[in-house]
């Protein structure tokens, strides 16, 4: 009976956050059309934005019912350094092989 109304909190919580998420990215897809950004760079950008915020949100989710959250946001912090790494090296391999 205890984590009833914790977990009732943290689904109104998803709810409404995935609801705000989706208005977030409708509003930056208009706002990267009516600025005429490169069409290709919308669908990434939304996607990117997206994805970051519903992970922030269920990591947000999981603490409010009691779930430890702090291996998940390690792992994110891995990827992203992951990911920073392979990007760096890439744009210093063009660098490297335009000048």
């Amino acid at each position: 009976m205890l984590y009833v109304p914790r977990v009732a909190l943290a689904l109104v919580t998803l709810i409404i956050g995935l609801w705000v998420i989706r208005m977030v990215v409708k509003l930056t897809q208009k706002g990267l059309t009516k600025s005429k950004a490169d069409p290709t760079l919308v669908p990434f950008f939304n996607n990117l934005l997206s994805w970051g915020l519903k992970a922030l949100l269920l990591i947000s989710v999981a603490s409010m019912v009691g779930i430890a959250t702090t291996p998940f946001v390690a792992v994110l912090g891995a990827f992203e350094a992951l990911a920073f790494g392979i990007g760096t090296s890439e744009v210093e391999h063009v660098l490297a092989t335009q000048c």
